[in-house]
């Protein structure tokens, strides 16, 4: 497919402010390539927008923004075959680190015009009717609301091992009940979390090379303390690339559908936003969206 038309989708709220629309008129100027914006004013409106795009024939459909921005854009994009791209602005870009898009607005946005790029197909999840890309959090993976933004997005859920050691000495852990594609499983922890991403951070720090965005599975890992011999082994294995879900105080399976019972109930957020404790059930959508991606990152 040759791109002739794009799309961009900016959330103007997003929490980095940048000049995206001088950098779009000159690369895609230089490109050849018609485009044109629209904002969003609320949520939904990115969904809603993306899916006016593919109905309009637009070749791509760019998302400006966060995370959310890019998942709601992705969900509108779902099963049209209309290739996404990632032009990062928010605060937080963990899925352009996922799929190697740089976070340097410029650079993302001189991939697309280059026209030279690979494309790749991904999965995204449900929950209660809700998509999500990321992850769904139980626990102190979703109390990360608390923790300082600019720690959070350099480190993801690490950022707890440098700004609240000493409040997850005190967390009591849930007896969690899982079930993975039918087959049941228990075990305690101060945090559980349903990822379709490892990625943790803008960085592109993982939790695990086995959680693949487009391997057509979600993956449920439990944390089962937050003593400081965990959090450092944890720790150490992310940032030197290794295989945190190996760790003994750490528990990974993996399906197409999976639910997560906690006991006492814990804070629950999908993809950052907050739910409703109790009972949690995610399938994996596999396959559901095209993503421009540099070039050997397909």
């Amino acid at each position: 497919m040759e791109l002739k038309r794009l799309m961009v989708i900016i959330n103007p709220a997003a929490g980095v402010d940048r000049p995206i629309l001088g950098l779009l008129n000159h690369a895609m100027s230089q490109a050849g390539v018609e485009w044109d914006v629209r904002l969003t004013h609320k949520g939904g409106d990115a969904k809603r927008l993306a899916r006016e795009a593919v109905e309009a024939g637009w070749d791509v459909v760019a998302a400006h923004g966060g995370d959310g921005t890019v998942m709601e854009v992705a969900d509108g994009l779902r099963d049209s075959g209309v290739p996404l791209a990632i032009f990062p602005g928010g605060t937080g870009n963990i899925m352009a680190g996922e799929l190697g898009v740089s976070i340097d607005l410029n650079e993302a946005i001189e991939l697309v015009a280059s026209k030279d790029y690979d494309v790749r197909t991904i999965d995204m999840a449900t929950t209660e009717g809700q998509t999500f890309l990321l992850r769904i959090g139980i626990g102190f993976e979703a109390q990360m609301t608390n923790v300082d933004q600019e720690l959070k997005n350099r480190y993801g859920l690490l950022a707890y091992a440098f700004n609240t050691l000493s409040e997850l000495r005190n967390l009591t852990p849930s007896h969690y009940k899982i079930v993975v594609d039918g087959r049941a499983y228990e075990a305690d922890g101060i945090s559980c979390m349903i990822a379709n991403s490892g990625n943790v951070s803008t960085g592109g720090l993982r939790l695990s090379q086995k959680i693949d965005v487009s391997d057509g599975l979600i993956d449920v890992v439990v944390f089962s303390n937050a003593n400081l011999a965990t959090l450092v082994n944890i720790t150490r294995a992310v940032l030197a690339g290794e295989d945190s879900t190996t760790q003994t105080d750490v528990f990974h399976w993996q399906g197409k559908t999976i639910s997560v019972e906690a006991e006492p109930a814990q804070l629950i957020t999908v993809d950052g936003e907050k739910i409703d404790p109790g009972m949690v059930e995610a399938r994996v959508l596999p396959q559901v969206v095209k993503v421009i991606v540099p070039k050997g990152m397909a």
